[in-house]
This record gives C-alpha cells, structure tokens and sequence, in this order.
C-alpha cells in the first residue's frame, strides 16, 4: 500500500469538546498511524495513510464530530515529518503565540454524566461531574490552550482513579480537563443556622427541605451565584423580590423535567428543542397556566429553563419544589456575584441557607435568554452556553475594540476574520457594572491574545461606553472611531448573514444618538456597511424632563397627543383620572417652555405612549415593561383590521394616534386596540419599505432594533412582508437589541479601513 504523511488543521470549536479523544478513536479504528495535539489555533492532526484512507478519515471528521463541536475548516497538506510511530498518540500541546483557537461555552451536563452521578462508584453523588461532552468550559479558562493547567482546576490534582481515565484513550474523560471525582474534586460547602456544612447529601436535603418551607437559597452555579425559592410560594417569591429590589420585573423559574414544563407552558418542537439543547438557556414561553402573578404579573410569557448542573435535579428529587425561581444573585443594579468572599459577606446575613462551591469562577457568565420568533429561536441574552462563540467575516477585523452601547453593556474584540463578543454584563449606568465590565475586557484581551489597534465607541457622548474608549485610545494613543448606533444595528445583521450590499434596514429601538443632535429610534436606513442615509423616520415629539419621560410613559402619552393632535385634544378620561389635571396642566406649560426636553423619533417611546394611553402602565419599574404590557394584551386571537394610514406618508403617526383615541372614547376592548396598534405598525413599515424598495430597487430588508423583539408585532410583519418581493433578514444569533451593537461598531469600522486603507 502506498503511504503518505498528511498534516491537517482543523479549525473552528473543537477543544473543550472531546475532539483529540475522538480524533484518536477514529485513527485506532482505521488503524492509522500518527498523532493529534492542540495548539493555540485549534487541533493539528499528523498522519500516515494512503489516500482513500485520508480521504475517508477527513469525512467521517466532518459527519461523526462530537455533538458540540463546529469545524469551521480543515485544511490538509502532505507532508515531510517522517513520522517514526507505529500508534496513533495523542501528543502535548503546543502554544503558538500570536494565534488563538475557538473557546468552548460552557456545557450543560450531559445524559451519560447523570447515570455515572448515580451508578459510577467514585462519582455516586458527585456534583461536579463531566466528561468531555459536557462541564465547564469558558467559565474555568485563563488562557489557551485549553489544557487543564490553563483553567481554575489547575490547583485539583487528580487521584489515581481519574488520571487513569483522563489518560485511557476509550474513557469517555479522556482528556476532559475538568475531570474530577469525590475523591480528589471541587465540592460544596454550606453555611446553615451559623453551620458550616460539607456532606453534599446533607446539603441538598437541607436545601430541599428549606426550599418547601419558603426559604431563599443562595447557591454558586456555572458562572456565578443564584437566588432560588419555591416558584409556588407566593411568600416566598415576594421575599426574594424584596431582597434584590426587584419589586415587578418577571422571573424566570426552572423544572425538572420538559414533562413539567409540558402541563404547565405551551411547548412547540422548535421551544423544546432549545430548551433541551446542550446550551440550555431560559426560552421565553406562552403560559399554559398561571403559575404565580409574583413571578411575572399579568403577563402570557415566563421564562423557563431546565437544569443544567447535577446539584439542580437534586433539588427537585425525594419531594421538593416542583418548580424554582432561579435568578441571579447581586446587589441591585450590580453584576452577578462571583466570589465567595464577596457573596458571602453580602448574602449570608440576608438568605436562610448559603451554599457556595471552591472552584473559582474566572469568567462571569449569566443565564442566555432566547425566545422563538417566526419559527426561529432569537437570542435575546448572549451568555452562558453561547460566549465566547465567534463571528465570522471576510474582511480582517484585526485589533478592532469596539466598546458597545449603555443600558445592555456588552464590547467585542477582532482577531484576524472573527468578531469575538463578550457575554452580557450589566447596566452600565451603574458604576459596580463599568468594574465587571473593565475586568471582563481584561480578560478576554488576555485570552484571545489580543492587542488593540483601533478603538470604536457610539456617537453618544454621554455613554459611560464611550467615555471608556475614549479614555482608553487616548492612554494608549490609538485611533478612536465612531459608529452611529442605528446604522450599528443594522452592520450587526449584515454580519450575521453576510450582507455586503445594499439593504433597506428598519432599526427601531429606544434610544440612538442621532447625527442631528436628537434621540432616534425609528428609522429607515438605506445602507451598506459603510455608508448610511436616513431615507424615513418618525415624528419628532418632544421628551418632557428629558430622560425621565423614558421611565415615566405616561409624559410620552401626553407629549404625542400634545404635540401631534394638539394641546385642547381631549386626553381619555381614565388617563386624566389616573395621572391628574395639575399634573397634565403642569407637564403642558413645561413643554410649552421647551425646557429640558430632547425630542425623539423613538419606536420605544411610541410603545410608552400608547401603553400608558391604555392605561397598562404609566411608570415603567423595569426596562421595556410599558412594551412588554402593550404585546401581552394585544396578544389576541381575534381577527382586526389596522388603523388607517397615510398612504403618501405611511410614517405619519396623526391618523394613527386619532384612531386610537377614538377607539378608546368607543369603550372598545383594550385588548383590540392593542391587537389594532401592532397591525398599523408592521403595516406602515411594510408600506415604507415597498416604498423605498421600488424607488430604489433595493430587495434586501432587515429588521433590526430592541422593538423587534416583540414576538406579536416581528410575526405579523414578517407575514406582511413575505408577500412582497422582498428578502427579509431578522436577528438570531446576534442580538437585535444592543447587545449586538459591538458587532456591528467592529464590522463597519473594519469594512471602512480596508475601503479606504490606501488613505491610512
């Protein structure tokens, strides 16, 4: 037989996963000579064999790869090491230093670990149990490669009965760094009735047991600490939500099992198969039933998760809870707690039992939301199970920093073709997340070796953000560029599906500096990645007490009716009744005067408005809630018609709001008139971009912004649309609220320096 030695790269998301191991069993199989090892850029495979031989050992690479693992390419060359091995090996790794492999998101424990939990002598019970397919991963790591001395289990030294399956090639833990049993791993310890308790049976009776009887438990998980109380327990979840000051704001709550899920939520294929995923993130789902009004109030939606470490199931078992609130445990507006000295001091004194683990938490890491949108499952919260997976481009975003927005404080880092962004952080208007937020950037420029070239920040020049990279490119005297948030919106989706012309992008959010001073948020862009105009937006309305009408939607209602109907238009009753005639007199001479009052073409504040109109909220006590109220309750089966709409100006919101009002005085159901209001916006967008479409001749539509997350109104556009000729683009895998701003920043300002790179 003819031989030849091969060298084959393999890149994409394949350590922390299982892929030397599985590289190995394959070449044993087909009896193949050679060795695998990882290096800093992914996994190189050496090999002997002939060429039918390579050919079929790179296609079964491709079709048998772990579960978790994406090979994004395999590039094979012959060559001329002179392999003198009559074995296949697995060799040490080697550290390439200006190259970085993908990182592995953390993953949920897997099937075959909760047998061994129960059966697998040395590990009966263990509650950090995980093989290869499963465990932490970016949690624990340093530095690459990923190799055990790289993580936080460095300090763990393996008893013989690990090392044994760590380096037995058909173990299911060969060479799964965070290999770990009773004997020699990470283990609990919690602190009950001014006890120290270490016997994890003892600690999960205790916990279950405390749990039934309406305790708050504090427990350290994957990439930080949880508050968890009985979801049934109404005393219970008002405790807790006085605790962390979150006096209205939904919770998401945890089942055992897609059963229990199943008789209380409506489950489709597309839900439960995301739920289940290896990702294991909160999906937002339409309730079946009302668990509880104190976990989400009045709304049709709760997110729902299902256990994702061992020590979860055990807290169901032998009794307990049927359901828990799992939420993250923090000081209000400040970051998931990570250290134990930190948590301890701050929860112990306020939690009925505190139980942390001593295996550090390198990597703050919160739970990923998603919710299925048009079939579709859009990431709402990039977290837990999805960072720190890359971006893929074709134009080199090399030494990129790009520092995001404000509210949905997230940055992303360029290397070489990949945009890697940072999990979600925090509000970074509170100064404890700008810390979290400064760390996590540290750290991830630590790991992906990366050195900056070039800053990006918002145009926003209040943005805590931009202060930042201001800051940073001026210590570091770099270049600082700037991207305008709506067009950032929009280069976010042109990533995701590798956009390169022209489209018409509808970036409607809440807030956007725009380049006239004002605050945007309902736009039509006509746009590429470098380049934007502004071809449609909606009514400027004044914002009265400027930042505050953002809070309180009920100033929004009376500047749109003021401003747009105007000041003798006579406001509903109820309106009146509720907020006061002194209050409105007052508010009308305030915007009269014009004073501390920024006007806006916001979406969002046109959402406010029309909530508080309807009387479903008037001061929002949690971001987006006034739109969250006004979705729920025009979430209805019923068959309506949109508001009428100006034909020659379908961005026109008079004839609209008219509508409204007039149907309001008609004592028509609110439920309608909310239902009627979701209708007339997809119906003036969809108006708009037939509009602009012939005139332009442009096919490629996006739909971009936090307003479309809003399931109800993204679903009947999309249906809208879809009966023009018209190529549709919607967020799924980059957030179409501000979280996915950084990706954006990075890719137009990198499609922009190789546009004009002659000129640099």
């Amino acid at each position: 037989m003819n031989l030849k030695q091969y060298e084959i790269e393999i890149r994409g998301l394949v350590q922390g996963v299982g892929f030397r191991p599985y590289v190995y069993k394959l070449a044993t199989e087909m009896n193949l000579k050679g060795y695998v090892n990882n290096d800093s850029r992914g996994v190189n495979v050496f090999l002997e064999a002939s060429v039918s031989d390579k050919d079929q050992f790179v296609k079964r690479l491709y079709v048998e790869k772990p579960d978790v693992a994406e090979i994004a390419a395999i590039n094979v060359q012959e060559s001329e090491m002179n392999l003198s091995t009559e074995t296949f090996y697995i060799a040490p790794s080697k550290e390439l230093q200006a190259d970085v492999t993908r990182v592995s998101p953390d993953i949920a424990v897997c099937e075959k670990c909760m047998h061994d939990f129960q059966h697998q002598e040395h590990r009966v019970s263990y509650p950090f149990i995980n093989c290869t397919h499963c465990g932490p991963r970016f949690s624990i790591i340093k530095s690459i490669p990923y190799d055990r001395p790289c993580t936080t289990m460095n300090e763990f030294k393996m008893c013989e009965i690990c090392e044994s399956e760590y380096t037995d090639p058909s173990d299911r833990r060969f060479h799964a760094q965070p290999v770990a049993c009773n004997h020699c791993g990470p283990s609990y310890k919690a602190i009950w009735q001014g006890k120290e308790i270490r016997n994890y049976i003892e600690i999960v009776t205790i916990a279950r047991e405390m749990l039934r009887k309406g305790a708050i438990v504090a427990l350290k998980g994957t990439g930080g600490f949880n508050l968890l109380c009985d979801a049934q327990n109404e005393a219970s979840v008002q405790k807790l939500r006085e605790l962390k000051h979150r006096y209205l704001k939904p919770f998401a709550v945890m089942y055992e099992s897609v059963r229990k899920v199943k008789e209380n939520q409506v489950l489709n294929n597309k839900e439960e198969a995301v739920l289940t995923s290896w990702r294991r993130p909160i999906v937002v789902l339409k309730e079946k039933r009302k668990l509880s009004e104190s976990i989400n109030g009045k709304l049709n939606t709760i997110g729902v998760m299902l256990p994702y470490l061992p020590i979860h199931y055990d807290l169901f078992r032998y009794g307990g809870p049927e359901c828990l609130v799992v939420t993250s445990a923090n000081r209000p507006g400040e970051p998931m707690l990570v250290s134990n000295t930190q948590a301890r001091n701050y929860l112990d004194p306020l939690i009925d039992l505190y139980i942390e683990h001593n295996r550090d938490i390198h990597n703050r890491v919160d739970d990923s939301v998603v919710r299925i949108i048009n079939e579709e499952s859009q990431l709402l919260r990039r977290a837990r199970g999805y960072t720190p997976e890359p971006y893929d481009l074709t134009t080199s975003v090399e030494g990129g920093l790009a520092f995001g927005a404000e509210i949905t404080g997230m940055f992303a880092i360029g290397r070489e073709h990949q945009i890697i962004l940072s999990q979600y952080i925090g509000d970074l208007t509170h100064m404890e997340s700008v810390t979290a937020y400064k760390e996590t950037m540290e750290r991830l420029i630590a790991l992906f070796r990366f050195k900056p070239e070039y800053m990006i920040t918002d145009k926003h020049p209040q943005y805590e953000s931009t202060r930042m990279g201001n800051e940073m490119a001026e210590k570091m005297n770099l270049p600082v560029y700037r991207v305008q948030h709506h067009h950032a919106h929009a280069v976010s989706a042109m990533v995701e599906f590798q956009l390169n012309e022209a489209c018409l992008a509808v970036t409607w959010d809440g807030t956007g500096f725009g380049d006239d001073g004002r605050i945007w948020g309902g736009e039509l862009l006509r746009c590429d990645r470098t380049h934007y105009e502004r071809v449609r937006h909606l009514t400027y309305v004044p914002m009265p007490g400027g930042d505050k009408a953002a809070k309180e939607p009920w100033r929004m209602a009376l500047s749109y009716v003021v401003s747009l109907l105007g000041k003798d238009y006579d406001l509903p009753c109820a309106f009146v009744e509720r907020i006061g005639k002194e209050k409105i007199g007052t508010m009308k001479r305030i915007m009269a005067s014009g004073i501390n009052q920024t006007e806006t073409s916001s979406a969002g504040r046109l959402f406010d408005a029309v909530s508080s109109l309807l009387g479903l909220c008037d001061i929002n006590t949690f971001h987006a809630e006034a739109a969250m109220k006004l979705e729920h309750t025009g979430s209805i089966d019923d068959a309506l018609e949109a508001y009428q709409i100006n034909a020659s100006n379908p961005w026109d919101l008079v004839p609209v709001l008219d509508g409204i009002l007039s149907d309001i005085n008609k004592n028509t159901a609110t439920s309608c008139i909310a239902k009627r209001f979701h209708l007339t916006c997809a119906e003036m967008i969809a108006a708009a971009l037939i509009k602009e479409s012939s005139a332009s001749g442009i096919r490629n539509v996006i739909l971009t912004g936090g307003v479309f997350q809003n399931k109800l109104l993204t679903e009947i556009l999309i249906s809208r649309l879809q009966k023009e000729d018209l190529n549709v683009y919607y967020q799924t895998k980059i957030p179409c609220n501000d979280g996915g701003i950084p990706v954006g920043q990075l890719a137009a300002i990198a499609a922009y320096r190789e546009k004009n790179k002659s000129n640099m």
